[in-house]
């Protein structure tokens, strides 16, 4: 999500390409991986994806090493990251509410309830992005109540 969005979910292309490129990492199984080849692997600017891949590893999300043998790797394996440890590494906070965390807004009057939605909008978000893994997104394989949400014809339906 961008900062400062209104919990609408908008996957922006710095998280899609971390996505892409960490799962490229993966998917090596553990060898070191340079930049430049992540990005061809994914049709990626290079320039763009090494940026990417330096917050990464500020995130603790990737290692690198430099040399002929160097790259980038994992720092934890795929099954131990999840979509959103990738989202807030690269935008901060899955939900914000004119830039605040949803619990810190606060209403009056006849929106004194409004907090209660963009709570439950936080806990959906959080219920697929904190239990979805790189493992189980190379696998195909998601946890059930994700499996669901996939199989609602309504969830490939744009509205």
């Amino acid at each position: 999500m961008l900062r400062g969005q209104t919990l609408g979910v908008y996957v922006s292309a710095k998280v899609d390409y971390a996505m892409r490129a960490l799962l490229s990492l993966a998917a090596a199984g553990g060898g070191p991986m340079k930049g430049e080849r992540l990005a061809q692997s994914q049709g990626l600017p290079v320039d763009f994806l090494e940026n990417i891949l330096r917050d990464l590893r500020v995130a603790g999300l990737v290692t690198s090493q430099r040399g002929a043998e160097g790259g980038y790797r994992l720092a934890r394996p795929p099954a131990d990251i999840t979509v959103a440890d990738v989202m807030r590494s690269m935008e901060g906070p899955l939900a914000e509410v004119r830039g605040l965390r949803p619990e810190a807004a606060a209403y009056e009057g006849a929106a004194e309830h409004l907090q209660d939605v963009w709570i439950a909008v936080r806990a959906a978000l959080r219920s697929v992005l904190e239990t979805v893994t790189l493992a189980q997104i190379l696998e195909a394989r998601f946890p059930r109540a994700v499996e669901r949400l996939i199989a609602d014809p309504e969830a490939w339906t744009a509205h």
